[in-house]
């Protein structure tokens, strides 16, 4: 199934809808940047998020997981601000 960007942003926004309750319980929120062409989703973080050292752990146990499950197109996600762990 193709959708267009528009219906792209409306699928992983009612993706992340479902994660952001436990996020602004701690002051926090995620918010998209972009999706790009190869299917990557740009992400920054609001709030609390932006520092916490659970981010990186968020990123792959909360948000991508649900983003994927739910938008199984979207191959990425990536946070353009916050606390890197490499």
């Amino acid at each position: 199934m193709v959708m267009n960007k528009e219906e792209l942003m409306q699928q992983v926004e009612s993706a992340l809808d479902s994660v952001r309750p436990h996020l602004k319980a701690d002051g926090g929120d995620v918010e998209v940047v972009e999706i790009t062409d190869d299917f990557t989703v740009y992400v920054k973080w609001l709030g609390n998020c932006e520092w916490c050292s659970m981010s990186a752990m968020t990123m792959k146990a909360g948000i991508e997981r649900s983003v994927i499950s739910k938008v199984p197109q979207i191959k990425s996600i990536v946070a353009v601000n916050g606390v890197n762990i490499a």
